[in-house]
């Protein structure tokens, strides 16, 4: 049973001064640091997913801008796996599915944004590829969504979607209680 940190889109964009600020995305960044932080020093597998937008009039994301590079808060060592995609799915159309595979991980700690479209569209590919998911909340962020001339903030997308997802496709935990074991 071998673990591996997916930390998904945690990019520039996604922060303060970035193309598409999310709620929360200073908090998590600084959480998914201190998740990164404890990979590090059991020396195991760190994969960072950048997302690069190649569809025509995309506003974030953009290649080769300063939002599309991934957050300092996560900046990776030389020796940490890049994988960029260009879908919400980690898994689609990228070498992650085989670089998981060739690494024999069986495990996955998932932390990064946005809950509800990215996280949750990786998390939901990785069980159904048979991983086992530990999903950190505290460690992903969202924005606002808009229904039928509603807005729902992103605090109650964020719940949503993590309740969604606990259980079957993931145990959803925080970063305080998958660090202490609480």
């Amino acid at each position: 049973m071998k673990t591996a940190l997916i930390l998904v889109d945690i990019q520039n964009d996604y922060f303060d001064n970035g193309k598409m600020p999310l709620y929360g995305s200073g908090e998590a960044g600084e959480n998914a640091s201190r998740i990164l932080e404890k990979f590090r020093a059991g020396d195991e597998t760190i994969v960072h997913v950048r997302h690069i937008a190649l569809q025509p009039g995309a506003t974030f994301f953009v290649p080769e801008t300063e939002g599309s590079e991934i957050h300092a808060s996560v900046l990776p060592l030389e020796t940490e796996k890049i994988i960029t995609k260009h879908f919400p799915n980690s898994f689609r159309e990228t070498q992650l599915l085989s670089f998981l595979h060739d690494n024999e991980i069986t495990e996955l700690v998932i932390c990064g944004m946005m809950t509800h479209m990215c996280i949750d569209a990786t998390t939901r590919a990785a069980k159904d590829l048979g991983f086992n998911i530990t999903l950190i909340g505290d460690a992903c962020a969202t924005t606002n969504l808009e229904y039928e001339g509603q807005i729902i903030k992103a605090e109650e997308v964020h719940k949503g979607f993590l309740a969604a997802l606990n259980y079957f496709y993931a145990v959803v935990t925080t970063t305080k209680k998958y660090l202490y074991k609480e």
